[in-house]
């Protein structure tokens, strides 16, 4: 008897689309009020104003219509994702990347944890100053030609770079989109507690490359050899191109950190990376272009899956039923001890992630409700932000209604089940370390 294989990303997500819609008929409707926060452009729960509501659940049309709405409402996103990835093929297709790739893994033979850890401290760099994940979807093909030709495999290659990227946003000291967001929503002060922050991204990072470094010594694979080898070396096109790249991405830093680019910034200056890089190596305007479009086509099903993923919140709004979600999580912990409380509260956030696989919007729905609640509970409400960090950004490494992580172990080939038995003792080891922190916090008094 054959068996059947598992779901592909698409398949996935269009059944958490139906998961959705179901539980809008069996979830109680209600919400809390919000108030226009008197700084920034968004609203925000008041503690304490949780009631049920008259509304009806989703029905079949209107699920049909979050598909599309999904799409349109991250088409900044999606626009990033098709140009980054006709970008990265107009490179790839120069052959820079191919003759970088073999002369640093050529220098680097024998040194190839050293080379793991590299990658790994600027994929965490990237994630703790920015939050980077959707970004790393159109540089997937690389980074596994990199660690192939390392001698390790596909999970390796996912690892050291969105895997780091998730660990330094969740441990952060400053990513705008967790930390920042949800110090401001507590009432805490910028950067506050970053010493502390500092030191357990640096203990989370050492425990996720021991990890990595530890299941790719016993899983290696037969490296991949180009007949570059013979003839170790970079035309002065490629070695432009590269020095252009580099280039790209430390104006793409300075832009985010200093000039608050967005997403359509980034593929602004993706698109013409791609269309120079071209040009520069020999290309031509058709050969450029054509690859452009190849690089697009290719990234047409990330992006297809990004937009899915925020169908999913959009069919969960609509039913009302968020509200109750959080209200049923949080409650019952102002019955527990202190320091359970708080580990519960972490769990509570990594469970939220379902639902929410936005860790920003997420940081919305709940810190005002868990900022008063953790004053009950005897906890600061440092406790309470680090519980949100560690649970909720943690859980990108395992959440299918993530469209990053989908994306990305799509475009490696990894089926959504062995990514999982694959991903989740490393997460719950993380998740360990972030319990173990939120105790010491409380015992320090932080």
């Amino acid at each position: 008897m054959k068996i059947s294989k598992f779901p592909n990303a698409l398949v996935i997500m269009l059944g958490f689309i139906i998961l959705a819609t179901i539980l809008t008929y069996i979830i109680p409707q209600g919400e809390y009020d919000r108030v226009q926060h008197p700084d920034l452009n968004y609203q925000t729960v008041v503690p304490g104003s949780y009631k049920e509501v008259s509304s009806q659940p989703v029905g079949f049309f209107r699920t049909l219509m979050a598909i599309p709405e999904g799409i349109i409402g991250r088409a900044d996103l999606v626009v990033l994702i098709l140009l980054a990835g006709g970008c990265f093929y107009v490179i790839d297709k120069t052959g820079a990347f191919k003759e970088s790739v073999v002369v640093l893994t050529s220098k680097l033979k024998g040194k190839e944890e050293l080379a793991l850890v590299a990658v790994g401290l600027a994929f965490v760099t990237g994630g703790a100053l920015s939050g980077l994940q959707e970004e790393i979807i159109a540089m997937i093909p690389v980074l596994m030609f990199f660690t192939n030709r390392l001698g390790y495999n596909v999970y390796v290659a996912v690892c050291i770079s969105f895997g780091s990227a998730v660990i330094g946003s969740a441990f952060s000291p400053v990513n705008p989109f967790a930390v920042v967001i949800a110090q401001d929503l507590a009432e805490l002060p910028f950067l506050s507690g970053s010493d502390f922050r500092i030191v357990m991204l640096f203990l989370a990072f050492t425990l996720w490359m021991i990890i990595i470094i530890r299941y790719a010594n016993k899983n290696r694979v037969e490296r991949s050899v180009e007949s570059q080898d013979a003839q170790l070396g970079m035309s002065s096109s490629s070695m432009l191109i590269m020095a252009l790249v580099a280039a790209a991405f430390a104006f793409l830093a300075y832009g985010m950190l200093r000039l608050n680019w967005g997403f359509n910034e980034i593929s602004a200056e993706f698109f013409v990376l791609g269309i120079s890089c071209g040009l520069i190596g020999n290309l031509g305007v058709n050969g450029t272009s054509e690859a452009f479009i190849e690089g697009v086509r290719e990234m047409s099903f990330a992006a297809l899956i990004m937009g899915l993923a925020n169908s999913i919140s959009i069919v969960l709004k609509e039913g009302v039923i968020i509200d109750t979600i959080i209200y049923g999580l949080f409650t019952p912990m102002q019955y527990l001890p202190t320091g359970l409380s708080a580990v519960s509260m972490m769990i509570s956030q990594a469970v939220l992630h379902f639902p929410v696989p936005s860790y920003s919007g997420q940081a919305v729905l709940t810190m005002p409700i868990l900022a008063p609640l953790s004053d009950l509970l005897g906890l600061s409400r440092q406790v309470c932000v680090l519980a949100y960090q560690y649970g909720a950004p943690t859980m990108d490494l395992l959440v299918p209604t993530n469209g990053a992580l989908m994306a990305v172990i799509a475009l490696a080939g990894i089926p959504y089940n062995k990514w999982l038995r694959f991903a989740i003792v490393p997460t719950l080891l993380i998740l360990s370390l972030g319990a173990v922190a939120l105790l010491v916090a409380i015992w320090i008094g932080l």
